[in-house]
């Protein structure tokens, strides 16, 4: 019962995923144009979705301190982006987060929850550069909180999914999600 539940979940997610698009700013205001671009672009879904599901199997305080680390991150690649420095690859970077987190998860790699939270750190500066870099007409700080909240969301999404998937499956079925994951970075690297 509970897998055909979190397979119509799935289902059900999928097939909404082209209804999403970026908000106009001034039409829908800045924080909805926020919230609304970490769910239109897949690689930002399954990387924020990952790291939740990264942090639920670690386990202990890494359920917190990972999505914090990279929530706070992200913020400061935002404002770097902001201010106008540049950051090269930012693009590969952000499709690598996606590969090497669901490959991660996918191999239940021992890595201290400490190191976790710094790998996840590092790939959010590029994801927090990439929202600034895409600001357009939107008031940069009622964006920034739209996405902040939208990516702390996608992250408790991951975080609960990993739970439920480690209780009824032994770990077995997350890890399975982050091949998932991993498939899907990859499918994006060749198509795109």
């Amino acid at each position: 019962m509970l897998k055909r539940s979190l397979l119509t979940l799935a289902i059900s997610i999928a097939a909404t995923l082209p209804a999403f698009a970026h908000l106009d700013p001034a039409e829908h205001g800045s924080f909805a144009a926020g919230f609304s671009h970490p769910l239109f672009g897949l690689d930002h879904l399954l990387a924020m979705v990952a790291v939740g599901l990264w942090a639920a199997q670690q386990g202990g305080r890494a359920i917190l301190t990972v999505p914090g680390a990279f929530i706070g991150t992200m913020a400061l690649g935002f404002a770097a982006a902001v201010a106008g420095l540049p950051l090269p690859f930012v693009e590969p970077v952000i499709l690598a987060s996606v590969i090497f987190i669901g490959m991660a998860i996918a191999l239940a790699l021992p890595v201290p929850p400490v190191a976790v939270a710094a790998m996840v750190g590092f790939f959010a500066v590029f994801h927090g550069h990439a929202h600034g870099g895409e600001l357009g007409g939107a008031g940069a700080w009622e964006f920034a909180v739209g996405f902040i909240a939208a990516t702390a969301l996608l992250h408790a999404g991951g975080i609960a999914a990993g739970l439920a998937l480690a209780h009824f499956s032994g770990k077995l079925l997350m890890r399975i999600a982050g091949a998932a994951a991993a498939l899907g970075g990859i499918y994006l690297v060749i198509s795109g």
